[in-house]
């Protein structure tokens, strides 16, 4: 592992976590995937163990660590091979946790953050609709406030942890006269009135739960706004920095996962009387697969890097999901082909890392959607800046 990065003590987290994860999750795994629900324990399991609070501050019940805890996280979910359970932990910590983490004052916080901390709380982030996708500025759900509430109408869909969380950061229009300027975040609480929820049946990422959410006049409290009235665009924009970053670094991490275990295949395999790692035309697919991922992974650190010490990194983040879930769904594809026939079968764990890899290029904002963030930089010389400036 690159020390440039990894210090000692990153190097006795991961392996803290691998012995974690396979003790206590990896046994589960294929009961979750059956049945679409993961064990409300695990979650306790994780808060206790403080994996949630990586990126929370000390104040508010976490460890304040640098981003590389939060890389190593994320890197071993992808290596026990179930990218459901994966975006069901790290849609708590780095979605639903973010905003309460920058936006959320003090009484969120201890009603919300701190719970979720420790394992006691699960949160969604619902930002997607069933008519926008990844067009946030067209968002129809709305949150007209009266006296001291405000009245939520309107669904969200694709929502990662929608059915089984204890609460929702949403975001609606509190000024729809005013576009993508008058969105609001709020934290909304899943036993309010007029909340119901729908769980969707995916291709992969079968151990999460999915949903379309409905409000039907739900009132929220004024005091659940988080940040100021009419600034969610703003803060849902900074924080997908963050969310895209992760996805490549989920994407380089289950890449390099593929290729090791048909590495490890390979080496086994016989054919024609020799190991099928002795084929050349298989020996130069996998070099070249191999350097694909390695690029990404390195390009992916050096974004890390730059988030980590305060850097805006919308450009670079935008690049890092863009190049390295296309990436992955090509050295996933190719490493289900070298195992043959054995590579379509459940029993090994290329289907369904072929199945879990696909939504790479989709969630969090679509490919075509991300080439068009990137050619108005290159091309429009259009700037992003932070809320604050």
């Amino acid at each position: 592992m690159q020390s440039m990065y990894f210090k000692e003590e990153h190097q006795l987290f991961r392996q803290s976590l691998k012995d974690f994860l396979q003790k206590e999750v990896v046994p589960n795994i294929e009961d979750w995937e059956a049945s679409g629900t993961i064990d409300r324990s695990i979650w306790k399991k994780f808060g206790d163990m403080g994996y949630f609070g990586l990126a929370t501050p000390e104040k508010d019940g976490g460890l304040g660590l640098d981003l590389f805890y939060t890389v190593i996280l994320l890197e071993e979910l992808q290596k026990i091979n179930s990218g459901g359970f994966a975006a069901a932990i790290w849609a708590h910590g780095y979605l639903a946790m973010t905003h309460l983490n920058k936006e959320a004052d003090v009484n969120i916080k201890k009603l919300y953050l701190e719970p979720s901390v420790l394992g006691d709380k699960v949160g969604c982030l619902c930002v997607s609709e069933p008519f926008g996708g990844s067009d946030v500025a067209g968002m129809r759900t709305t949150a007209i406030k009266d006296g001291d509430r405000y009245i939520l109408n309107g669904s969200k869909t694709f929502i990662t942890n929608g059915v089984y969380a204890d609460y929702m950061v949403v975001a609606a229009k509190t000024k729809p006269s005013l576009g993508n300027k008058g969105i609001s975040i709020f934290v909304v609480d899943r036993n309010s009135k007029g909340v119901t929820a729908n769980k969707l049946n995916k291709l992969g990422w079968r151990a999460s739960d999915t949903a379309e959410l409905a409000f039907d006049n739900v009132i929220i409290p004024a005091t659940n706004l988080m940040g100021e009235e009419n600034k969610g665009f703003s803060y849902i924009m900074e924080h997908f920095a963050l969310e895209r970053l992760v996805m490549g670094i989920n994407a380089h991490a289950r890449a390099e996962y593929a290729l090791e275990y048909a590495l490890n295949y390979m080496s086994e395999r016989e054919a024609f009387g020799q190991k099928i790692n002795k084929f050349q035309a298989l020996r130069h697919k996998v070099a070249d697969l191999y350097a694909d991922m390695e690029m990404c992974k390195e390009f992916n650190y050096s974004v890390a890097f730059k988030l980590d010490k305060g850097h805006y990194v919308v450009k670079e983040a935008t690049i890092s999901k863009l190049k390295s879930t296309k990436m992955a769904d090509e050295v996933i594809y190719e490493c289900l082909q070298f195992l043959g026939g054995y590579g379509y079968i459940e029993d090994y764990p290329m289907a369904r890392l072929l199945r879990d890899s696909r939504l790479g290029p989709i969630g969090g904002g679509t490919s075509e959607i991300l080439r068009e963030i990137i050619a108005k930089i290159v091309i429009d010389k259009k700037e992003y800046r932070p809320l604050t400036v």
